[in-house]
């Protein structure tokens, strides 16, 4: 039996096994941990039961520098698991130990599953920041995210010869589990593709892994939104689908690549709005379908000459008022935005919702224009 050192054998590990492995990158960073740990010089079939749950209680008590706050349970539930799968193949294919540890050692305990829902607010803003951004890129990623509920690999790996704009399918040949699959594109996400300039072949995106998270992580610190993740647009693109209605969980699955129905059901969190709908039935629709549309917008005043104000409301394309006085403009506004829903509600033409304007404008001056009230809200 070969006697050899923990942190020699996980270098041969990682050339061997991991780099085979699609988390490779991920994998890697883990091995470089247990390596520098107090297991690194220990001979691979020294290492004991006991040395396992030291390590896993040493890493459960050390802070993470990044958020300042103990590691993660799921960190060290990985470690372990890649220690055990270090310690079969080290038993069963190279003879550097007799058995495996890390079997009978308690694993800490899962951690609920994240539901964190992107808010409307924050929506806005993350579109915002990145649609203003100078790598045109971070916005169609984004918004592909959103779209498809695509994972953050499968997105940076999208080739031009691979998106079939016309029949709306980008076709990913390599996924996490290992199977092909096509993903449909709706026409936000088919718009966030051809706005970066459609070629015929190579890479749809400039950004790497490590770029995105960096760009991810200075992005939220600007917009000071906390606690979330990229995978979390993923969550509340697997939640909008099933929120749809009009799919079912194997037609969700098949766009999403969720193998396991437990997995996808753990992204899913209706939202309490659509159980309302659901709720109220058919009873006074024509009538909630006006109402519903009948809510405050933004808008924003400028002085435009000495003796004209202008108020323009944001989400509607050319829409807005010019008066002498601003409580003039502000009045007229509010008419002008009534007869635009009004004249949308007959024509069947798309309203669109409040607050979704892409400009960057100072949040002080903005206010809100209510079509119904006779003053400002």
């Amino acid at each position: 039996m070969e006697k050899i050192k923990l942190k020699d054998a996980l270098a041969v590990y990682s050339a061997k096994v991991s780099i085979l492995k699609k988390g490779y990158e991920q994998e890697k960073y883990r091995i470089q941990q247990i390596s520098r740990s107090f297991l690194a010089d220990k001979l691979v079939l020294e290492i004991t039961s006991v040395d396992i749950a030291t390590y896993r209680d040493l890493r459960l008590d050390e802070i993470n520098p990044r958020t300042k706050k103990k590691l993660s349970t799921s960190t060290v539930r990985l470690e372990m698991s890649l220690l055990s799968n270090f310690f079969d193949i080290s038993r069963i294919e190279w003879g550097s130990c007799e058995d495996n540890p890390v079997k009978n050692v308690r694993k800490p305990k899962s951690p609920p599953g994240r539901d964190r829902r992107l808010t409307a607010r924050e929506e806005r803003l993350i579109l915002r920041y990145c649609h203003s951004h100078s790598n045109s890129d971070l916005y169609s990623i984004v918004v592909l995210a959103l779209e498809t509920a695509m994972r953050q690999g499968e997105i940076l790996k999208l080739r031009w010869e691979h998106i079939n704009l016309k029949n709306r399918i980008a076709h990913l040949p390599q996924t996490k589990n290992g199977e092909k699959r096509d993903v449909p594109l709706s026409i936000k996400a088919r718009d966030a593709l051809i706005r970066i300039g459609v070629k015929s072949k190579g890479p749809v995106f400039s950004y790497t892994s490590s770029g995105i998270k960096s760009t991810w992580r200075f992005m939220l610190q600007s917009l000071e939104i906390e606690d979330l993740h990229f995978h979390d647009l993923r969550h509340e693109a697997c939640s909008r689908l099933t929120e749809l209605g009009t799919l079912d969980i194997l037609e969700i699955a098949a766009i999403t690549g969720h193998k396991s129905l437990a997995m996808l059901k753990r992204y899913t969190h209706l939202k309490a709005q659509r159980l309302v709908q659901k709720l109220e039935g058919n009873r006074n629709k024509g009538q909630r379908v006006v109402i519903n549309h009948m809510v405050p917008y933004p808008a924003m005043v400028e002085q435009v000459e000495t003796d004209r104000v202008m108020v323009r409301l944001l989400d509607f394309e050319g829409l807005c008022s010019l008066a002498t006085s601003k409580e003039a403009a502000i009045e007229q506004a509010q008419d002008v935005l009534l007869r635009r829903i009004m004249t949308c509600i007959r024509d069947a033409q798309p309203i669109p919702q409040p607050d979704q304007y892409l400009e960057l404008v100072e949040e002080h001056r903005v206010i809100m224009i209510d079509p119904l009230a006779a003053h400002v809200v």
